[in-house]
């Protein structure tokens, strides 16, 4: 089970991954959005929060209450307040058009099936104020390693003599901007990560988006 998993894990993630490797992303839309309340889904440890810890107020979500422990002690140590909650990005707990903004990093790739997957971004559309913009990324399914992978793989992760195996649904630029247009959203930009330096972006490791909520 993947929240099992993720528990397992968050410990040595959070030394493994303690910065965003999407911090020149997150740092643009910081000082594009500028200020307001501001949801992180499948926020794990934090480190997508930091670029936001001025003028945002934050809230964080996560099904794995390990990763919650250190986001609340991540979020200590850079000195932000946060509001954490534990729960499913498929069934969110506030109100309609709650966010002026959303961040996503690598969480909606660890959904399994087409439904839970339109569903949360279903959710994501609900409690986005009209006109509000999110961030999302996923594993591509066209990066090299994956080639002769199907769309569905499990990753190992090594906790010291445990292997681990993380479940990823990978897609592809098209599949996913068909299901953000399916819940509703515009898609305003659609490109790789900024480390990726080929001029196709059919083969990069990573998936962005940015969306808006139509008015």
């Amino acid at each position: 089970m993947t929240t099992n998993v993720f528990n397992q894990i968050a410990e040595s993630w959070y030394n493994f991954r303690h910065w965003s490797i999407f911090r020149n992303e997150l740092e643009e839309l910081a000082q594009k959005w500028h200020e307001g309340k501001l949801l992180n889904l499948g926020c794990a440890h934090g480190p997508d929060f930091l670029p936001f810890k001025h003028g945002f107020d934050l809230y964080g979500v996560d099904i794995s209450s390990e990763m919650l422990k250190l986001a609340r002690k991540y979020s200590r140590k850079h000195e932000f307040a946060v509001n954490l909650t534990l729960a499913s990005v498929s069934c969110l707990p506030y109100s309609d058009e709650t966010f002026d903004w959303a961040i996503s990093v690598a969480t909606y790739h660890h959904l399994k099936g087409i439904e839970e997957k339109q569903n949360a971004l279903n959710e994501l559309k609900r409690v986005l104020k009209p006109g509000g913009e999110a961030f999302i990324t996923v594993w591509n399914r066209w990066q090299l390693r994956f080639w002769f992978n199907g769309k569905e793989t499990l990753v190992p992760w090594r906790k010291k003599d445990q292997i681990l195996y993380r479940y990823y649904y990978l897609f592809s630029y098209s599949e996913l901007e068909k299901l953000v247009k399916q819940a509703g959203f515009e898609v305003l930009k659609s490109f790789p990560e900024s480390s990726y330096n080929f001029p196709v972006k059919l083969f990069s490791r990573n998936i962005c988006l940015l969306v808006r909520k139509s008015d």
